[in-house]
């Protein structure tokens, strides 16, 4: 029994997006492209060995020199939206206990929470509002 190339391109495609799921590897998806690119030559296209081979290196090629520096880019991109503590940097908040560089309580999104003062001159009294610079563990830090 003969197995037509394009077939073996298709088996090699296959293989390709299995390893490409065991390893999260997107260069492997490519390839597995590339691979689907040689078996349609091959196949509809009637193709020879060589003509398969280059197709596959040079879909493969460009899709990896394209796809591959677009997501790096996105990869290191920083979230848009902000969650968490980070989410409360920036926000104001009402001072229920005095603040000073030894500590206090604000509400902050509803929230009680210890504080201190940014600058350790300054107190802030009851009612104040203030700034939360930055969040310390479970103390905010106020300006």
């Amino acid at each position: 029994m003969d197995i037509d190339a394009w077939l073996w391109w298709l088996i090699g495609a296959a293989a390709l997006g299995i390893a490409l799921v065991i390893t999260a590897m997107p260069e492997l998806g490519m390839l597995a492209v590339g691979a689907v690119a040689a078996a349609v030559t091959s196949g509809f296209f009637g193709g020879g060995a060589v003509a398969q081979v280059v197709v596959f290196a040079v879909v493969s090629t460009a899709l990896i020199a394209v796809v591959r520096p677009i997501a790096s880019r996105h990869r290191a991109q920083q979230p848009q939206l902000a969650t968490g503590v980070d989410a409360l940097k920036g926000k104001q908040a009402v001072v229920l206990e005095r603040v000073d560089a030894s500590g206090g309580r604000i509400k902050l999104a509803g929230e009680v929470w210890s504080a201190r003062a940014l600058d350790a001159a300054r107190t802030y009294e009851e009612g104040e509002e203030v700034d939360v610079v930055d969040i310390e563990g479970a103390t905010a830090i106020v300006m």
